[in-house]
């Protein structure tokens, strides 16, 4: 479902594929050639989400917002991976999340990092740029070594062939 709310609508770049069956609700707004997988939802209802170039979302990830406090800011490349949740926070240029992860109300995750999988980022934690956090809460474990860094950007080159390959089989979401 791709729907307004209180005359906001969502806006998607060129090229960006949304599953037929993701839930994208009000301000939002994506760059060129995103992913938006199975069973994501995106509710911009109460503040924006805005979602940088070549960004991935994959399958049951829930994004939401803080109302009149915390957006969602994702920037360019960033990759998002199975079941996580985004409440409110920043996730800078190429950055991964691991799957099943929790990233809670104003923390941001600096460019190049990763959050392990299962981690919960607690409200207001700054990550570092090329750092990896892990655990419940989530805990710097260490800076990335050279051979290390750009997961996040190889991923999201990766989602950008599959989603061409989503819209060649015309599997577009309905509403676009």
């Amino acid at each position: 479902m791709i729907h307004e709310h209180h005359n906001k609508h969502p806006q998607f770049g060129k090229g960006t594929f949304v599953a037929s069956n993701a839930i994208v609700i009000g301000e939002v707004e994506t760059g060129e050639h995103c992913s938006l997988w199975y069973n994501v939802v995106l509710r911009g209802d109460v503040n924006y989400i805005r979602i940088g170039d070549r960004t991935n979302i994959q399958d049951g990830t829930i994004c939401h917002v803080t109302v009149n406090r915390w957006p969602l800011i994702l920037g360019n490349d960033v990759t998002i991976a199975h079941g996580v949740i985004l409440h409110g926070c920043t996730i800078h240029d190429g950055a991964l999340v691991g799957m099943g992860a929790k990233i809670l109300d104003g923390a941001v995750i600096g460019a190049g990092a990763v959050v392990g999988a299962g981690a919960l980022v607690p409200e207001g934690m700054i990550v570092p740029e090329n750092t990896m956090v892990m655990g419940i809460p989530a805990r710097l474990k260490r800076a990335l070594e050279e051979n290390e860094r750009g997961k996040g950007l190889e991923l999201s080159q990766r989602y950008v062939k599959y989603k061409e390959e989503y819209l060649a089989m015309g599997l577009q979401h309905p509403g676009l």
